[in-house]
């Protein structure tokens, strides 16, 4: 009878374990980190990790393999692993126009690629809209050896798909904007309707604004009125920030679109840091 108690309780075990969810976010610039239990919408594990310059692709799965010899809790075993490839190789592309043999081509003209990269696509459907990209085959491979199969998507998939659920019925105009160290990812919906995505990099607070200010001027939209709204690796009291609201009247953070409860070692890290990776479950 008690083997019969210990065996019951080794399978809920199991079950509480298997109802983990893992999320990876990856750029040359940064590693970030979420396991979500998904019986209670308690994030268990949030960390980011950023490097000090851009790293090749070569060296980011270095620091990667670092990190999760340091981080047992990423070994654990998942109900889902999804990997976010955070880099400037993609674009969107109407679905009506798509067509998956000349993939190559929706990319040749706007990111520096090469004739052995691989070329994947998410399809978006709030806008029936395809994410033509480039993973890093490098990390792919070795996260197949940690996990087994595990889905993979470009960060701006799930950046642009919250934006327009959330901005379905706006009024407004807005510039939603997720920082990370060297770049910087924008998206611009205009009462609602979607405008603009584009990356670019910065190395100082004067290149971050002149590109804002740059598309706010093209797009034809108002310092006075807009509201900008910021995720990623940016606070109040730095000086991107400072220079932005120099500039721009409206700005607020945006924080993740569900309401997780999150264990105490968690609790003081501004949860607009973690944004995207945090929608990434939704």
């Amino acid at each position: 009878m008690a083997t019969g108690l210990k065996t019951t309780q080794l399978n809920n075990n199991l079950e509480l374990i298997n109802l983990k969810k893992l999320s990876i976010q990856i750029s040359l610039s940064g590693l970030s980190f979420c396991i979500l239990n998904s019986t209670n919408s308690e994030v268990e594990y949030l960390k980011r990790f950023d490097f000090k310059s851009k790293l090749t692709p070569e060296a980011v799965l270095k620091e990667l393999q670092g990190i999760f010899l340091d981080e047992p809790l990423l070994s654990q075993t998942f109900e889902s692993v999804l990997v976010l490839f955070q880099n400037e190789l993609s674009n969107f592309v109407p679905e009506e126009f798509f067509e998956e043999q000349n993939a190559a081509d929706y990319l040749k003209f706007s990111s520096k690629i090469i004739k052995t990269d691989f070329i994947s696509h998410d399809k978006i459907e709030a806008n029936d809209s395809i994410n033509v990209f480039v993973p890093y085959i490098n990390i792919n491979n070795y996260l197949f050896e940690v996990y087994g199969e595990f889905e993979y998507k470009h960060a701006s998939t799930i950046f642009l798909e919250q934006i327009l659920k959330e901005e379905v019925d706006s009024t407004d105009d807005k510039i939603y904007i997720n920082v990370e160290p060297f770049h910087f990812e924008m998206v611009v919906v205009k009462k609602g309707q979607f405008h603009l995505y584009n990356t670019f990099e910065y190395y100082t607070k004067e290149d971050f604004i002149y590109f804002i200010l740059f598309s706010i001027e093209q797009l034809k939209l108002d310092t006075e009125t807009v509201i900008v709204k910021l995720s990623g690796n940016i606070v109040k009291d730095d000086e991107l920030y400072q220079m932005l609201y120099t500039y721009i009247r409206y700005v607020e953070f945006d924080g993740p679109s569900k309401n997780y409860t999150y264990n105490k070692s968690d609790e003081t890290h501004p949860k607009h840091q973690h944004t995207l990776i945090l929608n990434s479950f939704n």
